[in-house]
């Protein structure tokens, strides 16, 4: 009878183990959407390696399309949690996120100081026309003259802070994508950034 104790004790241990491992296991975002699209878009690219003015870019372009290509795939082949947005700006930050199988993508507002809790993913940030944007390090400013979006790829952790000198915002990581109204299935409303600092931080973003 001792034994039999014992074996099922371990047993129910195995068992536990098993259905437990996804939540300590690292996370596979190869899977998803945005690996399939960058994969797509890195192997049309690799056609024109040798003649690049065929696909419309110059051999400087094409290297950093390429060098772009590659840093995203890579972010979501090794990425081991959700996407996270960092609120460094000292402001209000309004970010696209959603939470997985249970919210779709749509906007909320990040705290100054807070980062997204990696139980959501943070898709991307909404910037108000006027704003000063730095898209990658060692990029000059520009300003932008209508709302606009950045989306992220799975899994990167991005930070967006504000540049003391210029009043820039600056971001650690180049998004995959730049939208307008125009060109977003994102909702991109005509706020200001006295609209986004006047909204309560959405609390549940930081649980």
């Amino acid at each position: 009878m001792q034994i039999f104790k014992i074996v099922l004790v371990a047993l129910m241990f195995i068992v536990n183990l098993m259905i437990a491992q996804p939540s300590w296991a690292g996370k596979n975002f190869t899977k998803g959407a945005d690996y399939a699209e960058v994969t797509q878009a890195l192997n049309q690219l690799l056609t024109v390696k040798d003649t690049p003015e065929q696909g419309g870019y110059t051999p400087e372009e094409f290297q950093q399309r390429l060098a772009q290509l590659q840093f995203e795939k890579n972010i979501i082949e090794t990425a081991k949690k959700r996407a996270q947005c960092r609120n460094e700006t000292g402001r209000t930050l309004a970010v696209y996120a959603n939470k997985p199988k249970k919210s779709p993508t749509q906007l909320y507002f990040l705290g100054a100081g807070k980062i997204t809790d990696d139980d959501w993913d943070c898709d991307g940030i909404y910037l108000p026309a006027g704003t000063q944007l730095v898209l990658s390090p060692n990029t000059p400013a520009q300003e932008l003259t209508e709302p606009t979006a950045v989306k992220f790829v799975d899994g990167t952790q991005s930070v967006a802070r504000t540049n003391p000198a210029t009043g820039a915002i600056e971001l650690n990581v180049q998004p995959a994508k730049v939208f307008n109204a125009a060109k977003s299935d994102w909702l991109l409303p005509a706020l200001s950034q006295a609209d986004i600092d006047a909204q309560v931080p959405t609390p549940q973003l930081i649980d």
